[in-house]
């Protein structure tokens, strides 16, 4: 059985009803959380269509389809925004969109936001419902829909393109489709610097893979013999343990050893790094720096990865007074339960491509000394943290459980309305 099979078997009628509930859901909380942007912009005599899609990154983002690379802005304190800091992918869709429909570059890039968060979502809820079953993959959806910068999932940015790709990349790996991985895993490394996460899934699931064959023991968390939907028929939540199902994958190879297996998982491996790696060469050949010169247009917007240390001493000083402090005090509440969240999925057993991607959007998001405003943006698209609160939610009454959710929806409505009108995202 080849890729084209496989992806043949995952597309059958049956896996968009069973995720229905979990687009519909997800679909809900957006549009309330539109309606609500939409309510309080009028109210402050702002549009929230412009806050949407013409301001912030999306403006760099419409420029670049319009006019390709080479812009940039020079600050008076010497720093140079170059538009080369921001992937390709995003703004050739926009073009895309432009070129086949009388759209502007603004609205294809909200077009495309919407449709590629609904591609999440669904991403999301595949993963899930593999590994803990049905009801767990709703619950996952929706935890990602009421996140408090879920707004930004409705923006003309990337972060939603990004998690859709890496979201089917990932259940990719986890069914065995190799190449389809790989040529995901290439898009996103198209889409965000973060792509080398989805990368990093990748190669951490082939070498297990590799790895395993070798030693001829049985490994559930490469990715070629991980969780199937146990849970698939019954729709329950997962076992007590919150431990992922095992068993042969669904419409993968029966075994890693059968026929073309381990070919189709070397040219998924090699597929993998070709988009963020081309680009980044681009770059460096474009800017004269060689193999360092996107690490230079990304020190120009004072990006860059300290281990921490930038964001350390800016929590540090939120300590200084007592108004900021208690920021500070939330800050380290953040920070502390997006670790607890990172040790429970590894404690539960999550495949190792999952806490490999997730490890890796977290390492970057909080280590990065770039604009400390921008991490729990930079956050959303590690929803493998969330998949542990989706296997406890899985078992709460249907009642208690759109009650609460219900109301966790509306507060993120109001934040993401007050934060877009007010700071917003950079």
């Amino acid at each position: 059985m080849n890729d084209l099979e496989t992806r043949a078997a995952a597309a059958r009628p049956g896996a968009l009803r069973r995720a229905a509930p979990a687009l519909l859901g997800y679909a809900a909380v957006r549009a309330l959380g539109l309606v609500v942007l939409a309510l309080w912009s009028e109210a402050r005599g702002k549009s929230a269509y412009t806050l949407l899609t013409a301001r912030w990154d999306s403006l760099w983002y419409t420029r670049v389809a319009e006019l390709g690379y080479g812009y940039e802005v020079r600050l008076p304190n010497g720093d140079v925004h170059s538009n080369l800091a921001f992937f390709p992918l995003l703004p050739w869709l926009e073009r895309l969109a432009a070129a086949v429909s009388p759209l502007s570059y603004a609205d294809g890039g909200f077009v495309v936001s919407l449709l590629a968060s609904l591609a999440a979502a669904w991403g999301i809820f595949a993963v899930a419902d593999r590994l803990y079953g049905r009801r767990a993959g709703v619950c996952a959806v929706l935890l990602w829909a009421v996140l408090p910068v879920g707004i930004v999932q409705s923006m003309a940015y990337s972060e939603s393109l990004f998690t859709a790709l890496a979201a089917w990349a990932l259940y990719a790996v986890l069914t065995g489709r190799w190449v389809t991985a790989g040529l995901l895993a290439g898009l996103a490394g198209l889409t965000r610097p973060v792509g080398l996460a989805v990368v990093a899934a990748v190669w951490a699931a082939g070498v297990a893979a590799f790895l395993r064959e070798r030693s001829g023991s049985s490994f559930v968390g490469d990715g070629s013999a991980v969780p199937a939907g146990g849970a698939r028929d019954g729709g329950h939540a997962g076992p007590p343990s919150g431990a992922p199902h095992t068993g042969a994958p669904d419409g993968a190879p029966p075994s890693p050893h059968a026929p073309g297996v381990r070919l189709r998982r070397v040219v998924g491996m090699l597929l993998a790094p070709l988009g963020a790696a081309g680009y980044v060469l681009w770059v460096g050949d474009r800017t004269g720096g060689g193999l360092l010169g996107y690490l230079d247009v990304q020190a120009g917007w004072r990006n860059g990865f300290d281990g921490g240390y930038a964001f350390a001493l800016f929590v540090a000083g939120r300590f200084t007074s007592f108004p900021s402090a208690l920021a500070g005090v939330a800050l380290v509440v953040g920070v502390a339960l997006v670790v607890w969240l990172y040790v429970l999925c590894v404690r539960r057993g999550q495949p190792l491509p999952l806490l490999v991607y997730a490890g890796t959007v977290t390492a970057l998001a909080l280590c990065a000394s770039s604009y400390f405003g921008s991490k729990p943006r930079l956050l959303l698209p590690a929803f493998p943290l969330l998949l542990p609160l989706a296997v406890a939610l899985a078992r709460a009454r249907t009642r208690l459980l759109a009650a609460g959710l219900g109301a966790v929806a509306a507060g993120s409505a109001a934040y993401g309305a007050f934060w877009l009108n007010g700071s917003g995202p950079p």
